[in-house]
C-alpha cells in the first residue's frame, strides 16, 4: 500500500477528476440584464445610473472549481460528502473538485484564476503566500489540529515526546525546513539526527531504533499491517504546533467582490464534514473510492476514526464556533512559533494570510453529537 500523504506527495493521481483539466475560474451565475422599462422606472426616482449594471438571477447554480492537495482520500472526505450528497446544490453551487497530485499545483492554479477555491495544507503556506505577494486569503480552517506526526516503534524505548531526540529520524526535505525547525527551537532536537525520509518506510521499519514522519490518520495504519504491531504515534499538535491545516483558500478579489458565493461555499462545506464525521459517510466515501481506486475501506475507516479520536477537525475553537473556526489568538501564537524557530520573517504580515469574515458561525454545529 502506497505511502502519500506528506508534500511531496509522490503517488500517482488517478481517476475521472484528476484527468480532468481545471475549469476557469470565478465562472459567475449566467444573469440577464434588467429591461430597459426596468430601468426607465427606477430613472423616474434618480437611481437608473447605479442600477443600469445590475442583474437578475436565473436559478441557476454557481459554477465553483475546488482545488485539493492530493488525490481524493478520506482526509477530505466532507467536501466530497457535499458534493455526493447534494448539500452544494442545496446552497446554489455546481462543484466541481479538482484533486491535487504529484504533477499539479492547485494553489498556484488559484492564484492565476483558474480555480475559485484551493486547499492549503497548513497555515505557514498562508503565511508564505502574504511574503511573495500572491493574492490569496484564507476563509475557513477545516482542520484544528495539523494531522503531522512522528511514529516510533514499540520497542525503541520511546515513553515521551522528547525520548524522540535520541533516535534516528527520517524527515523530509520540506519538514526539515517547517516543522523539524520548530522542534530544534522548542525541544532541542538536533539536525545530526535525521536522515532522508523519501517517502519508502522501510529504513524505519528496519531501523527499529529510528522514527519517521507520517500522518496520524495513514501512515501508522499501513506500518501496523506490515510489522504487526502497533506503532508509538506523536502527534505534533498534542505537543504544541498549533498550525491550522486543510485550509480554504481563495483570492482576495473573490472574497471581496463575491463574498456571497464564498460564504456559500464555506458553509456547505462545513456541512459536508458534518455529515462526513457523524453522519452516513458512504455518499462521499463512494465518490473517493471512485476517483482513487487504490483507496480501501479499511484506510478509510482508520482516517475517519483517527480525525475523531485525536480531535482532528472538530475541536478546540470548532467545539463552539462549528467546524472552520479561526482565531487572530491562535494565529498570532502559531506566527510567533515560527518566527522564533526562523522559519518565517517577523516583517511578514501574517493578518492578511486570512480572514475571520466567513467562519465562526456555528454552522451546522447542531449536526454535531451532543456529548
Amino acid at each position: 500500500m502506497p505511502f502519500a500523504r506528506p508534500v511531496p506527495r509522490t503517488r500517482p493521481a488517478r481517476g475521472l477528476l484528476s484527468r480532468a483539466a481545471p475549469r476557469l475560474a470565478a465562472q459567475k451565475l449566467a444573469r440577464t440584464v434588467l429591461p430597459a422599462l426596468l430601468l426607465a422606472l427606477f430613472g423616474l426616482f434618480g437611481f437608473a445610473g447605479a442600477l443600469a449594471a445590475q442583474t437578475i438571477d436565473t436559478g441557476k447554480p454557481d459554477k465553483v472549481t475546488f482545488g485539493t492537495n492530493w488525490v481524493a482520500e478520506p482526509e477530505h472526505g466532507g467536501f466530497y460528502q457535499a458534493l455526493a450528497d447534494g448539500t452544494y446544490r442545496k446552497y446554489g453551487l455546481d462543484v466541481t473538485i479538482v484533486p491535487g497530485g504529484p504533477n499539479s499545483n492547485n494553489r498556484l492554479l488559484l492564484a492565476v484564476g483558474k480555480l475559485d477555491f484551493a486547499m492549503a495544507a497548513n497555515s505557514l503556506q498562508a503565511f508564505d503566500a502574504v511574503a511573495q505577494d500572491i493574492p490569496t486569503l484564507v476563509v475557513a480552517a477545516i482542520f484544528q489540529k495539523d494531522p503531522q506526526v512522528l511514529i516510533a516503534h514499540p520497542s525503541s524505548g520511546v515513553a515521551r515526546f522528547e525520548d524522540l531526540k535520541r533516535l534516528t529520524l527520517f524527515v523530509s526535505k520540506e519538514g526539515m525546513a517547517t516543522y523539524y525547525k520548530w522542534l530544534v527551537a522548542e525541544y532541542g532536537f538536533r539536525e545530526d539526527r535525521v536522515r532522508p525520509y523519501t517517502f519508502n518506510p522501510q529504513p524505519f521499519i528496519a531501523d527499529k531504533m529510528s522514527a519517521m514522519q507520517g500522518y496520524v490518520t495513514s501512515e501508522p495504519f499501513v506500518i501496523s499491517q506490515v510489522t504487526r504491531n502497533r506503532p508509538l504515534v506523536f502527534l505534533l499538535a498534542d505537543h504544541g504546533f498549533s498550525a491550522y491545516s486543510t485550509l480554504i483558500e481563495t483570492r482576495r478579489d473573490t472574497a471581496e467582490n463575491s463574498p456571497g458565493l464564498v460564504q456559500r461555499f464555506v458553509d456547505a462545506s462545513i456541512i459536508g464534514w458534518y455529515n462526513y464525521l457523524y453522519g452516513d459517510p458512504t455518499p462521499g466515501n463512494t465518490l473517493i473510492k471512485r476517483e482513487n481506486p487504490e483507496m480501501t475501506d479499511a484506510l478509510i475507516a482508520y482516517a475517519i476514526a483517527r480525525m475523531k479520536d485525536q480531535g482532528i477537525v472538530d475541536s478546540g475553537d470548532a467545539k463552539t464556533l462549528g467546524i472552520g473556526a479561526m482565531s487572530d489568538r491562535r494565529m498570532t501564537r502559531f506566527f510567533a512559533d515560527m518566527v522564533r524557530a526562523g522559519v518565517i520573517a517577523s516583517s511578514v504580515d501574517f493578518r492578511r494570510a486570512y480572514t475571520l469574515r466567513f467562519v465562526g458561525k456555528r454552522v451546522g454545529i447542531d449536526l454535531a453529537p451532543k456529548n
